[in-house]
């Protein structure tokens, strides 16, 4: 299948899971009436392999657990396992994209969400990134990374002289 139409649906996926919002009964409650508890979300569980669109749906789920007070769809950073092929050729072009953005700044009320079955060379990538952040540029901003308790410091570092709210996610 073509790189491009799986990154297309992948973000088409992203949206519509980030874009929906709980609706609410516009009546009050009649006195008496009793409702049906809303269903327990299932905890999140992390992908067992390296099957990318099982970590995409990842991804989506716990960046939507971490919305809160966010007001826009969080821009997604998704790095595959290195035994895909052009695994070198995706990382670097994430990794220019990813630092681009950030020299150009991102505006307060989002979020930039990071995840991968690589947890360390993301957090090389996020670490390489954020150098082009400038100081308390990001203040408004979450980053969320979703990796490995080894990588969560050394990436929390790296994106705490931008200002930015950084939230960590363990996968182990």
């Amino acid at each position: 299948m073509n790189k491009k139409i799986v990154m297309l649906a992948f973000v088409a996926v992203l949206a519509t899971a980030c874009g929906k919002k709980e609706e609410t009964a516009s009546a009050p409650a009649k006195p008496g009436a009793t409702t049906a508890a809303a269903p327990a979300a299932a905890p999140l569980a992390v992908p067992a392999s390296d099957d990318s669109n099982a970590w995409k749906q990842y991804l989506v789920q716990v960046a939507k657990a971490n919305m809160g007070g966010i007001r826009s769809s969080p821009f997604m950073y998704y790095l595959p396992s290195q035994s895909v092929e052009n695994f070198q050729e995706q990382y670097d072009r994430q990794l220019e994209n990813v630092t681009a953005g950030i020299a150009r700044g991102v505006l307060p009320g989002n979020m930039l969400a990071f995840g991968s079955p690589e947890s360390g060379k993301l957090g090389d990538l996020i670490v390489e990134a954020f150098k082009a952040a400038q100081p308390a540029s990001m203040k408004g901003v979450r980053v969320l990374f979703i990796g490995s308790k080894e990588d969560q410091e050394r990436v929390k570092a790296a994106i705490e002289p931008s200002g930015a709210e950084v939230v960590l996610h363990a996968i182990d």
